[in-house]
């Protein structure tokens, strides 16, 4: 397996990783320039040589991910006696620059009601790197999505009777956005979402009215007022004005990618 397949795998199952690799050799080194490892807060992914060198890689590889690092970063070691060694003493004589590369766990996006808004949100947000789950209760609302081009971001479909199986799935973190054709369907899926607990964010389209009408339907479900109000709506950015679907969706769009910043 290639360090790029190791890294898609990752991806994938949403394992947050730093990507270790040798940019500059000088003189002898157990490796040569270029090679390549991949670090995870409890695995580890081919060499670069092993010993010190090693081993201090490693140590700094986890403390970018403890820290919530993204930023790439350099780091220089001199394979010599006279070093500094932490790890066991390295003797080859030469001097190696590593490059660290973080390889964050993209955000996760769920919207629930793939209609003309819905759409459109999704059209905007498939062109940034996200996890980004589409969820309907009517199947030929997704068969709208064939039309968009190539996306950037990972996307999965998700018919579902009963969304709050999809909500179930999905990743601690995730931002939910709830605009469905049906009221009783958006409760339903803002009860689910708030009995999660963890999520990132939920939003609900939707005036001021509907809203007051939702806050008595789930207090009388028993949610506390501190957890009903983590609900946002109206969603989107309030002083962005117009109705049309696609400046609504370049609003909660917006909204949602400073949430996510």
């Amino acid at each position: 397996m290639t360090w790029m397949d190791t890294a898609a795998e990752l991806r994938a199952a949403r394992v947050p990783a730093v990507l270790v690799t040798l940019a500059a050799v000088r003189g002898h080194a157990p490796r040569e320039a270029g090679a390549k490892m991949i670090a995870t807060a409890d695995d580890l992914f081919g060499t670069i040589g092993g010993g010190n060198l090693e081993m201090t890689a490693l140590t700094r590889a986890r403390e970018l991910l403890s820290e919530g690092q993204t930023a790439p970063e350099m780091l220089t070691l001199r394979l010599n006696d006279k070093a500094p060694a932490k790890y066991g003493r390295q003797c080859c004589g030469g001097e190696v620059t590593m490059l660290f590369e973080p390889l964050p766990v993209p955000a996760s996006v769920a919207i629930f009601g793939i209609g003309n808004i819905g759409l459109e949100l999704t059209r905007i947000l498939a062109r940034h790197d996200l996890d980004l789950t589409v969820s309907d209760s009517r199947p030929e609302q997704l068969e709208a999505l064939d039309e968009l081009e190539e996306p950037v971001a990972r996307i999965r479909r998700e018919f579902a009777v009963v969304g709050e199986e999809v909500i179930t799935e999905l990743p601690a973190g995730a931002h939910v956005v709830i605009m469905t054709h049906d009221h009783a369907e958006d409760l339903h899926l803002c009860s689910a979402a708030l009995t999660r607990g963890d999520l990132g964010s939920i939003g609900l389209i939707g005036s001021n009215a509907k809203w007051q009408r939702f806050r008595k339907n789930l207090a009388s479900e028993g949610f506390a007022p501190e957890a009903i109000d983590t609900i946002r709506c109206p969603i989107g950015l309030p002083d962005l004005p117009g109705k049309a679907p696609a400046t609504i969706a370049v609003s909660v769009a917006a909204d949602l990618l400073g949430r996510m910043a």
